[in-house]
């Protein structure tokens, strides 16, 4: 007998009143979860969302936070007394952005983007996307501006005291040697990220979890699909953490080098 037999077999018998053992109930809701009608599917596609939504979102924070960081860098170098204005104009958006993003709740700011700033979008998983680059791009900011300011000050120093300007002694000496720092919190950061896909379900954003109330809301039955959800995020989560490990030997190597 196939397992879908034996599934209509089992789900006739608990119909009728029978009663099942604890492995043919366990067998039963399992089929229902992710074999019946190919709902193992649905989980694929949300996993191929997720993902998608995590490398865009990823991208913008990046982006988004090292120009932020560069901005308050260069402005908290700046000699006594030659203060740029518009440098100071800036450097004042930068602290109000960060500190916004970061002293409000990830779940408000997903609800403004959606209900507010875009309110006639209907395109939930995009404005969700953005939602989780620019609350990213806040705190990749202080993680990089944290390993600009960990560099030794002798090393810009001895940029421009070979006749480098303050831009490219900054890209080609001081930003090399803060990647190296600041790459295992830029991980954490991206592992964070991905877990953080989850909250726009809330407003309709079509990923992972998303593709599991679906199946929940078929099934009546929600401890396998949300079990399910959370084994494969801990899978995607191990994945990138022994990815970004291996990122980190080639680095220390090249180090020794």
């Amino acid at each position: 007998m196939d397992l879908a037999a034996q599934f209509e077999a089992l789900s006739e018998l608990a119909r009728s009143g029978g009663e099942l053992t604890f492995w043919q109930d366990f067998f039963v809701k399992f089929y229902q979860a992710f074999i019946e009608s190919d709902r193992w599917l649905q989980y694929l596609e949300g996993v191929g969302t997720t993902l998608v939504v995590t490398a865009a979102a990823l991208a913008l924070g990046v982006i988004l936070g090292s120009v932020v960081a560069l901005v308050r860098v260069t402005h908290d170098q700046q000699r006594v007394g030659h203060k740029n204005p518009v440098l100071g104009f800036f450097n004042l958006i930068c602290k109000v952005y960060s500190t916004v993003i970061r002293g409000t709740p990830m779940m408000v700011q997903l609800l403004i983007m959606s209900m507010v700033v875009f309110a006639s979008s209907r395109d939930f998983t995009l404005i969700g996307a953005l939602s989780l680059g620019i609350n990213s791009g806040a705190y990749v900011s202080e993680i990089i501006r944290g390993g600009l300011m960990a560099v030794d000050p002798g090393q810009m120093e001895a940029g421009r005291s070979l006749g480098l300007n303050y831009t490219t002694t900054m890209f080609l000496v001081v930003v090399p040697q803060a990647i190296k720092s600041v790459l295992p919190s830029l991980g954490n950061e991206f592992i964070i990220l991905l877990k953080d896909t989850s909250l726009i379900t809330v407003i309709g954003g079509k990923e992972l979890l998303y593709a599991a109330q679906g199946v929940m809301n078929r099934t009546y039955e929600a401890m396998f699909p949300l079990l399910g959800t959370a084994a494969i995020y801990l899978v995607l989560v191990m994945i990138f953490t022994w990815l970004l490990g291996k990122l980190e030997r080639r680095l220390r190597q090249s180090d020794r080098r």
